[in-house]
């Protein structure tokens, strides 16, 4: 069904203990080409050029290697990670792999696919994109009236939540800096209103900026959004981000080679941790895939957090696909087989992951997923097995560390 591509990121990490360290920095230059019946987007370059840097100096690469083969240097994180994948959540992997690129594509089994009476969502239902400049203005934090979604900084509407267009509504009562939340609750009716954190989607490559990083739910909620305070007015929750939606790593893209929509839903987190946050891929079509920087981004109990995205058959409606899902229809929403995880980690690596949606879901989703590029190993689905286990399988993309022997 679609490509995504994961970009490279050169981060230097400084060792001690009297040893010299080698960093090896990949860069790419020019498009990789389509393989097989898979269209690569051209978000991950090449071909490859590799530098090396030893105590902050490019390294004639050949006597690199000749100190590689010598013993001279150990590689520090380049082997491929054992399966891992990152949750809805919280990724603590810090070790450093190569990179790859992510993609989707038709099952060339029949069997695995649903027949369906499942057809394509109508344009109607898609959030609208925002208009005019909005991603790039900053929010007048206390003069925008809690009764709408912002659209118009940036924020999209998410109709088929019963929100009012808001992602994610939580009754916390009093905003105290500091003081964790030991008293949330769903509102009664559906909209924002004094007393309420509003949270909001953004348009896919970006995510929300706004959650309160002094005050999180007591037993472990995950609270994020504006605040409606006591005069009905929005205010920012983190007023060091001025701008409600952000880009993350970038890097990471999704193309739709099917023949029907098949929509991707992220967990609006911090929030209710619904999959409502929706990427409606169509036929033919490239979208970015928003990959968190743990670094920046959400911190659960001071753990860095990734993203997680629930992908759904080819053909379920997105306002269907990207909501709570029940045990009555088994294959959508949070039901949905299959999930996709992405992350730039606090070490600079993004990690992609593909896994089934266990214990909830059982179901196999009804085209192949492949994951392609500069990275050891093989990440893939197809007509219903993985890779690397039954239990998924990752790969990342990132610098390869190269650690000196020991000096006298």
């Amino acid at each position: 069904m679609a490509a995504v591509a994961a970009g490279v990121s050169a981060h230097i990490h400084d060792h001690s203990h009297h040893h010299h360290n080698l960093h090896r920095h990949v860069k790419h230059e020019a498009p990789i080409e389509k393989r097989n019946s898979v269209v690569v987007t051209e978000v991950v370059e090449g071909p490859t050029i590799t530098e090396y840097v030893l105590g902050g100096k490019k390294m004639d690469e050949k006597k690199a290697k000749d100190g590689i083969k010598k013993g001279l240097y150990v590689v520090v994180g380049t082997s491929t990670p054992s399966f891992s994948a990152p949750p809805p959540s919280r990724s603590t992997s810090t070790s450093a792999p190569k990179g790859g690129q992510f993609f989707e594509n038709k099952s060339s089994s029949s069997s695995s696919a649903t027949s369906s009476s499942a057809v394509p969502a109508k344009p109607s239902n898609d959030p609208a994109p925002p208009t005019g400049g909005g991603l790039t203005a900053d929010f007048p934090s206390g003069k925008v009236p809690c009764s709408k979604v912002p659209t118009e900084y940036g924020a999209i509407e998410i109709p088929w939540a019963a929100r009012d267009g808001w992602s994610t509504l939580m009754k916390v009562g009093k905003y105290i800096k500091g003081v964790s939340f030991d008293n949330i609750a769903q509102p009664k009716d559906h909209g924002c209103k004094p007393g309420c954190m509003c949270s909001y989607a953004c348009p896919p490559g970006y995510q929300k900026t706004q959650w309160p990083e002094d005050a999180q739910g007591a037993t472990g909620q995950s609270v994020g959004g504006l605040w409606c305070n006591d005069d009905g007015f929005l205010e920012l929750t983190r007023p060091s981000h001025p701008k409600l939606c952000e880009q993350g790593a970038g890097g990471v893209f999704v193309r739709n080679e099917l023949s029907n929509n098949a929509a991707i839903c992220r967990t609006d987190y911090p929030g209710n941790e619904e999959m409502n946050i929706p990427v409606n891929t169509q036929p033919g079509q490239t979208y970015p895939l928003t990959n968190p920087v743990s670094a920046s981004y959400y911190k659960w109990q001071g753990k860095p957090t990734t993203a997680q995205y629930y992908a759904n058959n080819e053909g379920v409606p997105v306002q269907k696909a990207c909501s709570w899902g029940s045990a009555a229809e088994p294959n959508v929403g949070n039901w949905a087989p299959t999930n996709i995880g992405v992350g730039k980690s606090d070490s600079g690596i993004t990690y992609l992951s593909i896994f089934p949606n266990l214990p909830t879901s059982h179901a196999v989703l009804n085209y192949n997923i492949e994951l392609e590029g500069d990275f050891d190993g093989e990440c893939w689905l197809r007509n219903g097995r993985y890779a690397q286990s039954d239990k998924g399988c990752t790969v990342s993309l990132g610098l390869s560390i190269l650690e000196g022997a020991k000096s006298d």
